[in-house]
């Protein structure tokens, strides 16, 4: 959730202070991207990945997140928003040789460690996009992180909207959640993975357009996140809950059409600038905070300002695809975030997502003429709203071909493309076939961490068991395949007993073993 802040509460002062800055800082960027020589290295992948903490026994989320990392120790894990949440940070690598099966063995690891940390205080991790178990009732107990910039997050975002944050989202059968919250609490529910791109300049409006396509490809292959309050709703519920828990407009800003906190864009672009100053212009300050730096005083000495300023702002506007401005031992340098992936289900599941990903992003930006200039942007958009609705099950409308299945489009014709685009990077034939392979197997399977939560979600009910009930099993063996870290294509609906007749060969067990049922 960003930089650290020293305040929660700030006044008006402040805020025309910090405006001012801002705009400094903008001009300062205008600047740099004139002039100024921005790193680039050979391309890398980076990846941060959002995870929760739920109780080992009843699989609700569990509020042990500074107990957890204690454990853990120094390292690459932090807190997020939620007291169940936890971030871990990949270092960047190159995509190319082996490097992304020696991804999925340290994020393997990485998961163990925190496991063994969290069984030490009765929970689990969990690498899901929202927890199946979640209730609105956690809420109502102390909730949020330790540190001050999740509170002045919290506290800003009520106060800016106004009246508190209302959530109505509605899934494909009718099942609707709405509610009212005075905390941004259910924001705390979208646990994601964000894929980094460093860019130079030139090529950011290029990488910028093309991953904005790909969105709706990756969360149509890559949902997991079908189920909030106990309702079945989006198949990347994520989408729709983020966007609502970060409006801060009023109903009467919304039909005047002004642009939400997080989406997906307007149009493409032709500058990373087109997107800063979009959200100078746009977007009121949340988090107000000037810095001590006086970043025109030192880009005119010939140094590289951090744009503090402009960056604490950045991190407020949450478009799927963001662009960021950073520096590194005294150099600057581009990225683009691409946030729209939820977490989970496997190391295994993450690792070909991310392959997926950058293999389309290096042939759409380097072959033939770039795919946007045939899409208009409304299809793209279009595209990314029916996947995450439907994931799995979504339809994609393409240049070419038109409408057809997104299963159609990725297998029969996309994932030649990310194999070219991923040997161009120097990934090896072995691996990225691998990689590939289970993205091809969700499509040919129709399976995807949502479909699959959903089939045994309905198979428990059909059984004759709640939702709460059937929510609880299907979770368990989610975390239970999770660990064994298999593709989610391959993890198989259990066929389920009645609840007398699955209790009845419980206690039967008991008398035989003479352990309590």
């Amino acid at each position: 959730m960003g930089q650290e802040v020293s305040h929660s509460e700030f006044t008006r002062e402040q805020r025309l202070a910090f405006r001012a800055k801002v705009r400094d800082d903008l001009d300062c960027f205008e600047q740099m991207l004139e002039g100024s020589r921005f790193d680039f290295t050979r391309p890398q992948m980076g990846l941060e990945i959002e995870l929760n903490l739920v109780d080992e026994e009843s699989l609700d989320p569990a509020l042990r997140n500074r107990e957890v990392l204690a454990d853990i120790g120094e390292g690459d894990f932090q807190t997020e928003v939620g007291r169940y949440n936890i971030e871990l940070n990949v270092p960047p690598r190159p995509m190319a040789g082996d490097q992304a099966v020696r991804l999925e063995r340290w994020l393997s690891q990485s998961l163990r460690r925190a496991g063994d940390a969290a069984r030490g205080h009765g929970c689990r991790v969990a690498s899901v996009g929202v927890v199946p178990t979640l209730q609105a009732e956690l809420f109502d107990q102390p909730w949020l992180s330790d540190g001050v910039r999740y509170t002045a997050l919290n506290d800003s975002l009520i106060r800016e909207r106004g009246e508190g944050l209302e959530l109505e989202i509605e899934g494909p059968t009718g099942e609707r959640v709405e509610s009212y919250h005075d905390t941004i609490g259910p924001l705390s529910g979208c646990t994601s993975v964000q894929l980094h791109q460093q860019v130079t300049p030139l090529d950011f409006p290029v990488y910028w357009n093309a991953a904005t396509v790909i969105s709706s490809l990756q969360i149509a292959v890559g949902a997991n996140s079908p189920y909030f309050f106990g309702k079945r709703l989006w198949a990347e519920t994520r989408i729709p809950l983020f966007t609502q828990m970060t409006d801060t407009r009023s109903i009467e800003l919304k039909h005047q059409g002004v642009r939400p906190r997080a989406y997906f864009g307007r149009t493409w672009i032709t500058s990373i600038f087109d997107l800063f100053e979009e959200n100078v212009r746009s977007f009121p300050a949340l988090l107000p905070e000037t810095s001590d730096e006086d970043a025109k005083a030192v880009l005119a000495a010939g140094g590289v300002p951090h744009l503090l300023d402009l960056k604490l702002h950045n991190g407020t506007v949450w478009r799927w695809n963001r662009p960021i401005y950073d520096t590194t031992q005294g150099v600057p340098h581009l990225r683009v975030e691409n946030r729209v992936l939820p977490a989970g289900p496997t190391a295994v599941d993450t690792v070909a997502n991310a392959c997926f990903y950058y293999g389309l992003l290096e042939s759409f930006t380097t072959s033939g003429r770039p795919i946007w200039t045939k899409m208009a942007f409304a299809d793209a958009d279009r595209n990314f709203r029916e996947a995450a609705k439907h994931g799995i099950a979504a339809t994609q409308v393409w240049p070419g071909v038109g409408t057809l299945p997104a299963v159609d489009l990725v297998a029969d014709h996309l994932l030649s493309v990310a194999d070219d685009g991923l040997a161009a990077l120097g990934l090896r034939r072995e691996v990225r076939s691998h990689y590939l392979s289970v993205i091809e197997g969700r499509c040919r399977a129709r399976t995807n961490g949502a479909s699959w939560q959903v089939a045994v979600t309905e198979a428990y009910e059909a059984a004759g068991y709640s939702r709460p009930e059937a929510l609880r099993a299907m979770f368990g063996h989610y975390l239970d395949h999770a660990e064994e870290n298999t593709p989610v294509h391959t993890w198989e609906v259990p066929e389920v007993q009645a609840p007398a007749a699955a209790d009845a060969d419980r206690e039967g067990v008991a008398q035989v073993t003479g352990r309590s049922a």
